[in-house]
């Protein structure tokens, strides 16, 4: 089932839309992607809090309809 790369990209940018979002599909299955998210908003914030604001943008599919995501965030310098 998984989800498309271009639907978790929109996901995050409609919660961060300042944000720059690199999503690689790690296994060609649709289930096992890397993201990689730049965004002022994360300025000042922890690893945890800028991670929950990913995944609070994926409105619960995390462990469901998207299986795994490695996710790496930042502000930018």
């Amino acid at each position: 089932m998984g989800m498309a790369a271009a639907e978790i990209e929109a996901m995050i940018l409609s919660a961060l839309p300042d944000a720059e979002v690199t999503i690689t599909d790690l296994a060609g299955d649709g289930d096992h992607y890397a993201a990689h998210v730049v965004s002022p908003a994360f300025k000042g914030q922890s690893r945890v809090a800028q991670h929950k604001a990913v995944y609070a943008a994926l409105g619960g599919r995390m462990g469901g309809v998207l299986h795994a995501l490695q996710l790496t965030t930042a502000a930018p310098n």
